[in-house]
């Protein structure tokens, strides 16, 4: 059976999984880690998701404010061994109806090339490449996306 809760930042699941991410980010990211891990700060993030099967916490994501009108998709994750089964795509239309409940208009993201994975997601999730917003101008390994709702 598959749950998705809405929660917040203080969800023991979503910190145990965000933790795994960053483990995951770091590998691929190399020394450019601390760069990025300089943004992907989740004290202050109130829209997060758990994705649960069977009571397992397998998947996650939230979503920030970033202007007036957009949300930026942040810590979107799902555990390796359950990879492939749609579990991200969920989630992510999981936030963009949040989103639009509160009345933004856009979602935007930044994900790396690094990420194959998260390019082709956001790709078939209707996502645009856009030119790099900051902090990520000029950033070669990053990669930035947007979709209006």
């Amino acid at each position: 059976m598959i749950q998705i809760l809405r929660t917040d930042s203080q969800n023991p699941d979503f910190k145990d999984l965000v933790s795994l991410l960053d483990t995951d980010l770091a590998k691929r990211d190399g020394e450019d880690h601390s760069f990025y891990a300089q943004f992907n700060g989740i004290t202050h993030l109130k829209h997060t998701l758990v994705l649960y099967e069977d009571d397992m916490p397998i998947a996650c994501g939230a979503i920030k404010k970033f202007n007036e009108t957009s949300v930026e998709v942040k810590r979107m994750f799902v555990l390796p061994e359950n990879r492939g089964q749609g579990f991200a795509s969920k989630i992510l239309t999981g936030l963009e109806e949040w989103a639009k409940e509160l009345g933004y208009k856009t979602c935007v993201l930044e994900t790396g090339l690094r990420q194959p994975e998260a390019i082709a997601l956001y790709k078939k999730n209707g996502y645009q490449v856009i030119a790099n917003y900051p902090p990520y101008v000029g950033i070669a390994n990053s990669v930035c996306f947007k979709k209006d709702l």
